[in-house]
């Protein structure tokens, strides 16, 4: 006589089911909150080193004028004025033979150049304003106690007492100027900014003279 025995299958309970259901959704969430946090970190370090490249080609450019800085046309002294926060000097812009006058200036985040080309023949006139105005750098966060040119007379390196000069400066004495900027796209996602430094010499005003 053949005796069935009958196996109790015992499956998950109403209880175990919603337990199970409630971990899965929490992994779920983590995993979604963690991919989304890579994502916008991912995003922002691109987003933060397309914008430094873009500063720093900027500060490579008004560097240069910098560097070249010359007579103007109307016999005007190299450099015009040497603030904290804004420097006019005269330079070939475009390198068409004729100096402009180049007014750099910091204003609500961002480094602005006009542009002022001499009129007449002899003796050329510059206009009183700035006739063009384009922008170099944008996301500077530089605060007023931060300035963004530092100058530096002949004695530097070797004089660090008197230099950098004090403001106002004696624009006879620059020989070197510092551009310093503090750079962030975003201060509520990264409260540390990234900092570009940029010495220019005007080879113009050198002193020494330099064998090639």
């Amino acid at each position: 006589m053949l005796i069935e025995k009958k196996q109790k299958i015992k499956g998950l309970t109403l209880i175990e089911t919603l337990v199970a259901i409630a971990i899965f959704a929490i992994g779920m969430v983590g995993f979604s909150t963690l991919f989304v946090n890579a994502w916008r970190n991912n995003a922002y370090t691109i987003e933060m080193g397309q914008s430094n490249l873009v500063i720093s080609q900027g500060i490579s450019k008004m560097a240069g004028y910098i560097r070249k800085a010359r007579q103007g046309d109307d016999g005007s002294y190299p450099i015009k004025s040497a603030g904290s926060n804004d420097l006019i000097i005269y330079s070939d812009y475009n390198e068409d033979g004729i100096t402009e006058r180049l007014h750099f200036y910091y204003a609500n985040g961002t480094i602005f150049m006009g542009i002022a080309t001499p009129t007449g023949t002899m003796p050329k006139i510059y206009p009183a304003n700035d006739q063009q105005v384009i922008v170099i750098a944008t996301k500077i966060v530089n605060t007023t106690s931060e300035p963004i040119f530092y100058y530096f007379n002949k004695n530097y390196p070797g004089d660090t007492a008197n230099n950098p000069v004090s403001i106002p400066v004696d624009i006879s004495t620059v020989r070197l100027v510092e551009i310093h900027l503090k750079i962030n796209i975003n201060p509520n996602r990264a409260p540390d900014n990234i900092e570009m430094q940029s010495f220019v010499e005007i080879r113009n005003l050198n002193d020494y003279d330099h064998i090639q």
